[in-house]
């Protein structure tokens, strides 16, 4: 069975973060371990969330427990989110070498869990500094939204589906980027790397969840550990997506429903419109 290890927050009841991530990949029959960063009990937007930081020694004290289950050897992905403290992208860029030197296999992933659009940054400066310094140089596969991308190169978010190529081909990695705009009614990822670039379009909803970015990651790799190209790849991680969003406001869900629609994330019907924007 595929294995992941996941570092970023768990967050009890709602479906953001790594616990969404958890969730999302077991559809597709991949076990993950999470590490958590953060003990929540809540979304920070729903108001205040409980809970607290976890210790950058405790987090280490658990990846070595991971270790020593001999389960870094069979690790195909790590994947990183959210950080509060510098100290946790330290032990989380040490957790990575390890793995790698375990099986140099393994894909990374990095989702520099920053900020967005119309907030700015809304973790310290000093952490966003540590995982665009320590993490992103690490990875195989950098998946920001079109404010972290921007934030991560030193320049303003990307207005167009080609700017954000150009941009994103910058990093000298593959780069996924959620929140491109499209047409009027759409909204888009874009997958930019060496062998080309690709944008998923769908239908803009007019309120959406949390966690939409942190699910995207969770499909967006599990297709790549399912051995798909990277446009099917995201053709059907964009689409897993929809779904879920189509499903919360069709059944009015205050969060994203991930385990009631599972079998809509293997099989996502919603409509996806699939660009080549080079080859």
């Amino acid at each position: 069975m595929p294995f992941a290890l996941i570092i970023s927050s768990h967050v009890a009841a709602s479906r953001v973060g790594g616990m969404a991530q958890v969730l999302a990949l077991q559809p597709f029959r991949i076990d993950a371990a999470l590490v958590p960063t953060v003990l929540f009990g809540r979304h920070p937007g729903w108001g205040a969330p409980g809970g607290a930081a976890v210790d950058a020694g405790v987090m280490a004290g658990m990846l070595e427990g991971v270790e020593a289950q001999g389960l870094f050897t069979l690790t195909d992905a790590v994947i990183t989110g959210y950080f509060s403290t510098p100290a946790q992208v330290a032990v989380a860029a040490d957790a990575i070498a390890r793995v790698r030197a375990a099986n140099p296999k393994a894909l990374v992933v990095v989702d520099p869990v920053l900020g967005d659009e119309g907030r700015g940054l809304y973790v310290k400066p000093e952490v966003a500094a540590a995982v665009q310094g320590s993490l992103a140089p690490l990875a195989d596969l950098v998946t920001p939204n079109r404010f972290e991308l921007g934030w991560l190169l030193g320049e303003d978010p990307p207005e167009t589906p080609e700017a954000a190529t150009l941009l994103a081909r910058r990093l000298g990695k593959p780069v996924l980027v959620s929140s491109i705009p499209g047409q009027v009614d759409e909204i888009g990822v874009l997958y930019a790397a060496a062998g080309g670039a690709w944008l998923a379009l769908h239908a803009r909803a007019m309120s959406v969840p949390n966690g939409t970015g942190d699910v995207l990651t969770a499909l967006f790799t599990a297709a790549l550990i399912d051995g798909a190209p990277p446009p099917t790849a995201l053709a059907r991680a964009v689409g897993g997506v929809a779904e879920l969003v189509e499903a919360s406001l069709a059944w009015n869900a205050p969060e994203l429903p991930i385990v009631a629609a599972a079998s809509r994330l293997v099989s996502p019907g919603a409509p996806v419109r699939l660009q080549i924007l080079s080859s």
